[in-house]
């Protein structure tokens, strides 16, 4: 059994909070945080099925961006 980390954002989206993997293109979503990333995981996990794992995950670089908008 192989174990990889990956980087989860979350985000309320209306009544559900959706969770999303930064190192690959797979989101899933719940009614909590928790169920959101128990569902990211399983994702993730169906979504190697059929996937080659990656070797060598970079961790992305997360940093606060402030976006000045002259009509506002």
């Amino acid at each position: 059994m192989v174990s990889k980390r990956f980087t989860a954002a979350i985000a309320k989206e209306g009544e559900w909070y959706v969770a999303r993997s930064l190192e690959v293109e797979v989101t899933s979503q719940g009614k909590t945080v928790e169920e959101a990333l128990t569902n990211l995981k399983e994702a993730l996990e169906l979504y190697f099925e059929d996937e080659e794992i990656p070797e060598n995950i970079q961790a992305p670089i997360i940093a606060p961006l402030e976006v000045n908008f002259s009509n506002g």
